[in-house]
């Protein structure tokens, strides 16, 4: 007999995951128990049917209702993939690596392609940095005037009384 077909998967209890394997579960006295994350939708069906027959589900519910004993469903089920929070902090490094490294080639990609935006981005930084030096040196300027003139019409905690110590040097930023 075939196995039973249910879900999008194609086996009671197994879903298919977006990265492409296959996720086995089990709900069980109001609760959800987690069977596995398992490459092919088959090796996540077995052990559904372990679970199964551990639980003592009628054969019906099975996947493979030609498993005859609890001993011979464990004994096609696969080991399940454990995976604890170390390998899922690597896997997230793992993914953030190569997302950098993808922006990486398609910055390279773009520069190689189109040199004139470079230049363009490196002048239209220069411009924005002279801009803010010229608007932190004319706030400095006007708090020094507000500073040596007795009819100022700043409150004392107006603070534009700190551009009086504001940096206006080129390196800054």
């Amino acid at each position: 007999m075939p196995p039973r077909r249910r879900g999008s998967s194609g086996f009671h209890g197994v879903r298919a995951r977006p990265n492409g394997r296959f996720y086995a579960e089990m709900r069980a006295g109001g609760f959800r128990l987690t069977l596995g994350t398992y490459n092919t939708p088959d090796l996540a069906a077995r052990a559904y049917d372990a679970a199964a027959s551990r639980f003592q589900r009628p054969r019906r519910d099975m996947n493979f209702p030609d498993v005859e004993s609890l001993e011979e469903a464990e004994f096609l089920a696969p080991t399940p993939c454990l995976v604890d929070d170390e390998d899922r902090r690597h896997r997230q490094v793992q993914r953030r690596i190569a997302i950098a490294e993808h922006d990486e080639e398609l910055m390279r990609q773009w520069r190689a392609q189109f040199p004139n935006d470079v230049d363009n981005t490196d002048a239209f930084f220069a411009d924005l940095r002279a801009h803010r030096r010229s608007h932190r040196r004319h706030r400095r300027v006007v708090a020094e005037f507000e500073l040596d003139n007795p009819n100022t019409t700043w409150a004392d905690n107006d603070p534009r009384w700190e551009d009086i110590w504001t940096e206006t040097t080129s390196d800054d930023e």
